[in-house]
């Protein structure tokens, strides 16, 4: 749940220390009718008030800024009670900083080259409560920084990760690998032979036993079990 209410334009801020970009981003965006930018900011400082003032449902967030970093304060943002949908915005395929974006709750991440009508999807996606990363690059981010040991504790994060999915039951267990091979609801019905409601229902469960924000994370411990 965020910070906005669902009903209305998909309310935006977008944070980024380059005013071309946030400038490019706004005309993208702001030509869609069901999406409001509500503010910007160039520093990762600006995020808390601004997001108390104009309870935007996604922030898309520049990872990498002079100030206080897109990471900082996506963790800070993840701490609070209700909080918007976090996408990242980086130049980097595969990075330790957008992994750790990632498992602090941010709903995924883009590259700064998107295509304007993938930009605007993905900003639907997510403020439907859906993840933007496919099975795909999942794998090659996650991979690509576990191999280089950039994340740091991966032994400790591999114990504590199946413990975790210990708390599940068996059928929570087979919804949350699912999960975490980036199948959508409708192919987790189809391969479990349950309706898309009850997917619903196992993710939600899933998410609230083991403390987590998005599917993203469920994807990320299901991934660190397996190490």
């Amino acid at each position: 749940m965020t910070t906005a209410d669902q009903d209305g334009p998909i309310r935006v801020l977008i944070v980024d220390d380059d005013p071309m970009v946030r400038a490019g981003l706004s005309m993208i965006l702001g030509g869609a009718g069901d999406i409001e930018i509500v503010g910007e900011a160039a520093d990762g400082a600006e995020v808390p008030p601004l997001v108390a003032e104009h309870r935007p449902r996604v922030v898309l967030m520049d990872i990498r800024m002079p100030g206080v970093d897109g990471l900082t304060a996506t963790e800070a943002l993840r701490r609070t009670s209700a909080p918007p949908e976090v996408v990242v915005l980086t130049t980097f395929h595969a990075d330790a900083q957008v992994l750790r974006a990632l498992r602090a709750g941010a709903a995924g991440f883009l590259l700064k080259d998107i295509a304007p009508v993938d930009l605007v999807a993905a900003i639907r996606k997510v403020a439907a409560g859906e993840p933007i990363l496919s099975p795909a690059v999942t794998r090659q981010l996650i991979s690509h920084v576990a191999g280089r040991g950039a994340d740091g504790g991966a032994g400790d994060r591999t114990q504590r990760a199946r413990k975790l999915l210990a708390r599940l039951s068996e059928r929570e267990r087979e919804v949350a690998m699912a999960v975490g091979q980036g199948k959508s609801n409708a192919e987790i019905g189809r391969e479990l032979f349950m309706s898309v409601p009850t997917v619903k229902a196992h993710v939600s469960r899933i998410l609230t036993k083991l403390d987590l924000n998005n599917r993203v994370q469920v994807a990320l411990l299901v991934y660190d079990a397996a190490s």
